[in-house]
């Protein structure tokens, strides 16, 4: 089976190729990307999960049940590992019930 990728072009003027309904510009998500705190050890959906609550510290983190992380949207479990360890390493942890 093969996929069909569509030509975009997204507000900012840049023209990519997309094959999911995924409505990101890959291009403006790549300058979107930090390489520091802990938001840096996600994936752009996960990331994003978390800005769109915003979520932007380990302190605002901690107020939330992993299962309520776990219910964005983008969040998978593959993330809170890394969530763990990072909310961890600042004394931190998920609320608990």
């Amino acid at each position: 089976m093969r996929t069909t990728k569509s030509l975009r072009t997204c507000d900012k003027g840049h023209q990519y190729y997309k094959s999911s309904d995924c409505p990101i510009c890959p291009i403006c998500e790549e300058g979107r990307r930090t390489d520091s705190g802990f938001l840096s050890l996600l994936g752009a959906p996960a990331r994003r999960a978390l800005e769109n609550k915003d979520i932007m510290t380990l302190e605002q983190l901690a107020k939330y049940t992993e299962q309520e992380i776990l219910q964005l949207h983008g969040m998978g479990p593959a993330s809170l590992p890394k969530l763990r360890a990072a909310l961890r390493e600042e004394g931190f942890s998920f609320k608990t019930n």
